[in-house]
């Protein structure tokens, strides 16, 4: 149940100045910053305190005047310079439609930050070079940028720094906006149970600054179109190949769609299920701006009176935009209280609004509603709850990803990526050589690859290990999990993050996710490894079975709630069942990380996909053109499926395909590490050779076509 504590006093300004270690190639670049300022002494701000110098306030993913700790400690200075660098590194994950929320976020902030007697400078390119142009033209005393938990954003961030150095006289400090008083991350626990029983205090959100006049003039730069933008990405060094970038388009169940249509030889018209757009007149004050309309989008105050609709739902009313909004909550609540992420998700991404005012002004309409008080049994509608429910889930989870990458203990360097908003937890080791990604199976995370990482690597590869979305410390959402959501999500990693194709390895469900990458988006993938893969064989098997719409039933919301109380009592003796050769590998360190992750907000939900998980496409269907590039590795002492009869149908039917039977259970990768490694490195090396020898085959056949054809040319002519 949600923490009923209601926020109490106006936090104290987050800020710290942090050193990065991150090692960054030096790359040339160019600003198109032109600003003057004139000299300035220290003189008393509108708030009362004594700052030399201007102060540039970067923003990001912070696009609000409301509720900014940066804003307030820029405005205690003699003048502030807000920034907005529109930089591939930023926008490269950004669909459209993120990408029109974000123009009507920059454009409301113009206005507000004008409202405040100041503006937004708008540049584009790389945010270090156009950082460090403008502080040697403002003399600026400090740079202020939120903190920041993605490994990109980070990186930017260490480059803004490693430039500064030069200057050496502006100070970078990171802010934060927390919903709670700690004081060491390290202090809190690791479990959302035990984090919940601090009890601990709620910070409020802060109200807006007043900011110094700006004496002087500053070319400020326009906001740029839509069609500008996309431009602008399109010519992005780190832009995904063409290709690539239409397999993000197209969802898994339309790739499927389209083999059902060409195996049926149908003459009907192909349709993308992405284009099936409603078209209908938009409200005057609609909260769905962009074209597709299917998320909330605006400035600040759009956004809060899109959240007080969306809050006041069991209310009713006669206005049309809310009406509309109350329509589309209906559309989206695909399970209970999914429909707040579906909507004010992107919103709350950009930063449009903070988490801590969001809550805020949830739990004030909840006091509202009952007499000015809070009942300890929970929330008094819905809506309210799904609210409070999900940006605290974001807040644990935000946390969650900051502890990580403090913690010394680990045996790598802790990542994390976004993925449609939500934090991703992965690693990566080697700088050279084929391309690996690791996959864990159902309940497990990226450490449950232990010792492959680091073993793998060393052979001359990069690998690659993911904690699934749902699993481990990655975000566990208010959504329908499905096989085709989290084959969907593993293909955007590879093209967002690996950028190259993969060799895919896979353990249990993990396997089955990765088949059918490969076989939806086969030029994502160079080889697959099965690991006890889930999934079945069937001979002969050549058709695609109709998409199932997925929906949350009352038996799997109870049926996952009794799994959850079991597992939590019963996952040492399952696992280690799992184990059957080497028991002692499930040890306190594995088994400790499943149950706290049990805990965490959203975990019954993802249990509920065990009651909807549909894996009705045959792997062997899925695999097809694949055989010669899938090896099994089978621990023949499986307790979760029949390994021996699973072998004997894939050794007679499917003769192309390599097994390796090993003497362990169901993880044998992390039973027996040193055999399964040694059978990895080998494999990716036999298929990188025999990739080289095709691709030298297929070079020496179309230059020999070349040389016939010229000389039937040269014969024709004489």
């Amino acid at each position: 149940m949600a923490i009923l504590v209601y926020p109490r006093i106006p936090t104290a300004l987050f800020l710290q100045n942090r050193h990065g270690s991150v090692q960054l190639t030096s790359v040339r670049c160019s600003s198109s910053a032109t600003v003057k300022l004139s000299n300035s002494k220290a003189t008393k701000s509108t708030n009362g305190a004594k700052s030399t110098g201007a102060a540039v306030l970067w923003y990001k993913n912070d696009l609000r005047v409301d509720d900014h700790p940066g804003l307030l400690a820029a405005s205690k200075h003699t003048a502030v310079v807000p920034l907005y660098v529109f930089d591939h590194r930023v926008l490269r994950y950004f669909n459209e439609e993120m990408l029109e929320l974000l123009l009507f976020a920059v454009k409301d902030l113009r206005k507000s930050l004008k409202d405040l007697g100041s503006d937004l400078m708008i540049r584009s390119g790389r945010t270090e070079s156009v950082i460090q142009d403008l502080v040697k033209e403002v003399r600026a005393a400090n740079i202020y940028t939120q903190e920041e938990v993605e490994y990109d954003l980070q990186l930017v961030i260490e480059k803004v720094k490693e430039n500064l150095e030069d200057i050496k006289s502006p100070k970078l400090s990171l802010w934060s906006t927390p919903f709670y008083d700690i004081k060491n991350m390290m202090d809190i626990p690791l479990s959302y149970d035990e984090f919940q029983q601090l009890k601990l205090s709620m910070n409020s959100p802060l109200s807006t600054p007043k900011l110094p006049h700006m004496a002087t003039d500053l070319t400020w730069g326009p906001i740029p179109t839509l069609n500008d933008l996309k431009e602008f990405i399109n010519e992005s060094p780190y832009k995904s190949k063409d290709s690539w970038t239409s397999i993000k388009n197209n969802s898994a169940e339309s790739v499927m769609q389209n083999a059902r249509i060409l195996a049926s030889n149908s003459l009907t018209s192909q349709t993308n299920t992405n284009s099936l757009i409603k078209t209908k007149k938009r409200l005057k004050k609609s909260a769905f701006i962009t074209k597709q309309g299917n998320v909330i989008g605006g400035g600040t105050n759009d956004i809060l009176n899109a959240l007080s609709a969306y809050l006041k739902y069991l209310e009713g009313t006669t206005r049309d935009d809310w009406q509309e909004l109350h329509e589309k909550l209906r559309e989206a609540e695909t399970r209970e209280g999914a429909s707040f992420g579906a909507l004010f998700g992107p919103s709350l991404h950009l930063g449009i609004v903070s988490r801590r005012r969001v809550y805020y002004e949830t739990i004030k309409y909840e006091k509202e509603r009952n007499g000015g008080f809070l009942s300890p049994f929970g929330f008094s509608s819905p809506t309210i709850t799904a609210t409070a429910n999900h940006v605290l889930s974001m807040e644990w989870y935000s946390l969650l990803a900051s502890r990580s990458q403090l913690d010394s203990t680990k045996r790598y360097s802790i990542r994390y990526w976004k993925w449609n908003g939500y934090l991703i937890q992965y690693v990566v080791v080697g700088s050279e050589g084929p391309a690996i990604l690791l996959v864990h199976g159902f309940g497990a995370f990226l450490e449950h690859y232990r010792d492959n990482i680091n073993n793998i690597a060393e052979n001359g590869n990069r690998v690659w290990a993911i904690t699934l979305l749902g699993f481990g410390r990655s975000e566990k959402p208010n959504l329908i999990y499905t096989e085709l959501l989290w084959a969907e999500f593993i293909r955007d990693f590879i093209v967002d993050v690996v950028g190259e194709p993969v060799h895919l390895i896979g353990n249990s469900f993990g396997g089955y996710f990765v088949s059918i990458v490969a076989g939806l988006w086969p030029v994502l993938v160079r080889s697959v490894v099965l690991l006890n893969s889930a999934g079945h064989y069937i001979p002969e098997y050549s058709s695609v079975p109709p998409f199932k719409e997925r929906k949350s039933t009352g038996i799997a919301w109870l049926g996952a709630r009794g799994i959850a109380f079991y597992l939590k009592l019963s996952v040492r003796n399952l696992v280690k069942s799992c184990y059957p050769t080497k028991r002692d590998r499930a040890d306190e360190g594995l088994l400790n990380e499943m149950v706290r992750a049990s805990y965490d907000p959203g975990a019954v939900v993802v249990l509920e996909s065990l009651f909807t998980f549909d894996p009705s496409i045959p792997m062997n269907y899925l695999l097809k053109g694949f055989e010669e590039k899938v090896v099994i590795i089978q621990g023949m002492k499986d307790p979760i499926s029949e390994s021996k009869t699973k072998v004997d149908l894939v050794k007679r039917h499917f003769k192309q395909i390599l097994i390796k039977e090993l003497d362990a259970g169901h993880c044998p990768h992390d039973e027996l590490p040193e055999e399964v490694n040694s059978i990895i490195k080998e494999w990716v090396v036999n298929v990188e050779n025999r990739c080289e020898i095709l691709k030298q085959a297929t070079k020496d056949s179309r230059m020999l076509s070349k040389k016939s054809l010229q000389k039937e040319f040269s014969g024709q002519t004489s």
